[in-house]
């Protein structure tokens, strides 16, 4: 049976495809058009279409701010950007004061651009200090996990640099909610479950738990929770924006008018004044020399795809790493999830996030990473002639990138946003941080980030990746975009920790190679390594242990069994994939949004 049509049977085996009409794909899929060919599968969400715009983020009313911010005449940066602001406000697994990391394609100068809006160490973070409490690692919640904030700047500079409206227009989706939404279930419920840990925290027992001393102290479905001090916040930004343009200042300088007032006006001391006050490290210093970055992205090209990720500040670039070690074998022959295919994914993930766990950090911090040759195709082949067949290689360790020939917690956290437009606007984002237990900050309402936990102490582990004051953590944070003949192609970005680039090399792998439309390869049957060192807490690695679709097949079960893997199963496990097709030949859009939570996207 052709590989694609046994993807497709083994997907209608689940409950993800309900009902399956198999026909021969072209037969070379990488040349797979949603235009010229029937869906497949019948899917349990219907996919997107689009001809003007898209928007899709990890929650309905997120997806709706997108919408407003397009009615009103944005671009895709500008709807990004709002549903950013909109998801922050819903406690979406993420906050304020939080980061946000994003991939553009910018139409006019025809490339892909990267935003580093990740926060850094505060003044005082060193293994020492830490180490003085008693840590192995930093702690995962609390003041003492904070990184400066980066949300705010980052999506001022997406606005600075690629938007087109005002600070007013793109946040005032985010203040509307701020001042009251019908909360969902599974954000209140979240907030039920962390309700002891957020006693701990006066400013956020009094935000989260508006029936403190009933049974349930968190907001019940439906129930309109109110976060005065965040929409007091955006309100002064937006205010300060409003005043510079009034006194006659540029677009570009009223933005920055609203930056300043974040990071080095009251709203910095206020938000400085609350962290410390709760045993926080963070300074006015610190938030004064943070700054967000316009980076080069990374890239690889696989079978004529160019795929982009952020620099080795995140786990992106083990995706490239995976894709040069699998371009050493016929995955596709292999057929979609048979045990030969899920072996040999596996060792690949198995061999980059290795080098991940060694090799990954903040290049703006000396030691320098070998990324140069940690991406090289000679390097790949010789990390893929390690891989056997037979066994899982529980021993899989970094490699020694400079001797290839070159020129010189797991689901934790994050939603993703993206984001295209008519005119070629294309937008992947991966926010992330201050997620619920939050602590937040005073009466700015901002809820504090909690990366440093992704840093080490000890540099026998990661020397790339010990925390260092200004220093930023390497975070699992992971947009993702692809070109195809040199054109804007898919956006595709999924939450979950250190399963994110697990699950989007087989979203992608599943449209590259097994020609399924977004929407498809979005719900199809992933499996999940813990292989890897966890990117949070106590950074535990669970050789073997392997999470498998509850539809797998038991022949093929029972060989990886034989393989030395210990599965364990579950009835979704593609994780919330959000993803934008652009289809060539008609110049409109598909869109996916996984089964697997609350995503959802809107499309014109």
């Amino acid at each position: 049976m052709p590989a694609f049509r046994q993807s497709i049977a083994a997907l209608a085996a689940t409950s993800i495809c309900l009902m399956s009409t198999v026909s021969t794909p072209p037969a070379d899929a990488q040349t797979y058009s949603p235009a010229v060919a029937r869906s497949l599968a019948r899917t349990q969400k219907p996919p997107l279409h689009g001809q003007h715009w898209m928007a899709i983020t990890g929650k309905p009313l997120g997806a709706t701010a997108g919408a407003k911010i397009f009615e009103r005449g944005g671009n895709a940066v500008d709807a990004a950007c709002a549903m950013i602001a909109a998801t922050s406000t819903m406690w979406d697994v993420l906050h304020w004061g939080g980061e946000t990391q994003a991939l553009i394609y910018d139409p006019r100068a025809k490339k892909v651009v990267a935003i580093n809006g990740l926060g850094m160490a505060p003044t005082g973070a060193t293994p020492e200090f830490f180490k003085g409490k008693g840590f192995k690692y930093p702690p995962a919640y609390g003041p003492l996990a904070a990184v400066t904030p980066g949300t705010p700047g980052g999506i001022i500079l997406m606005l600075q640099e690629y938007g087109t409206l005002s600070l007013a227009e793109v946040l005032a989706p985010a203040i509307e909610l701020a001042d009251g939404y019908p909360i969902d279930g599974e954000t209140a419920d979240l907030i039920e479950r962390w309700k002891d840990k957020l006693q701990e925290w006066p400013y956020s027992k009094q935000v989260m738990l508006p029936h403190l001393g009933s049974a349930r102290a968190a907001p019940r479905a439906g129930e309109i929770f109110r976060q005065p001090d965040l929409a007091a916040t955006l309100r002064k930004m937006v205010e300060a924006e409003k005043q510079a343009l009034a006194a006659g200042k540029s677009r570009k300088e009223a933005l920055q008018a609203a930056y300043d007032r974040f990071y080095r006006g009251d709203i910095a001391q206020e938000f400085v004044r609350g962290v410390q006050e709760q045993g926080g490290l963070i300074t006015l210093d610190d938030l004064a020399q943070w700054r967000p970055l316009i980076e080069q992205p990374l890239s690889t090209n696989y079978r004529g795809v160019e795929v982009y990720k952020l620099d080795v500040w995140t786990q992106g670039p083990a995706l490239l790493q995976s894709l040069n070690i699998l371009e050493n074998f016929d995955v596709r022959a292999m057929g979609y999830n048979s045990a030969n295919y899920i072996h040999t994914v596996y060792q690949a993930m198995n061999l980059a996030f290795a080098d991940r766990d060694f090799y990954y950090g903040d290049p703006h911090f000396p030691p320098a990473e070998p990324t140069q040759g940690l991406l090289s195709k000679e390097y790949a082949k010789q990390r893929a002639a390690t891989i056997r067949m037979d066994r899982n290689d529980v021993n899989a360790g970094p490699g020694d990138p400079q001797l290839a020939d070159f020129e010189a917690g797991f689901r934790s956290g994050t939603t993703t946003v993206m984001a295209a437009d008519a005119n070629g606007w294309l937008v992947s984002v991966t926010p992330s941080g201050g997620w619920v237990p939050a602590t937040i900050a005073g009466r700015t309402g901002i809820g504090l980030s909690q990366r440093m936990q992704s840093f080490v102490l000890d540099p026998a582990e990661n020397p790339f990746n010990v925390v260092a004051p200004g220093k930023r953590p390497r975070v699992t944070l992971t947009p993702s975009l692809a070109l195809k003949g040199g054109k804007p192609w898919l956006a595709f970005a999924v939450q979950g920790g250190d399963s994110q680039d697990q699950n989007l090399l087989q979203f992608f792998l599943n449209v590259q190679e097994f020609g399924m439309t977004p929407q498809e390869a979005a719900e199809a049957a992933n499996f999940n390594s813990y292989q890897m060192k966890a990117s949070f807490d106590q950074h535990a690695s669970q050789p073997g242990r392997i999470v498998l679709n509850s539809s797998m097949p038991q022949w093929v079960t029972r060989e990886l069994i034989g393989r030395g893997y210990k599965p364990e199963f579950e009835a979704r496990t593609s994780g919330p994939i959000n993803a934008i097709m652009i289809d060539p030949e008609n110049g409109t859009f598909w869109g996916g949004s996984s089964n697997h939570g609350e995503d959802y996207g809107i499309g014109w």
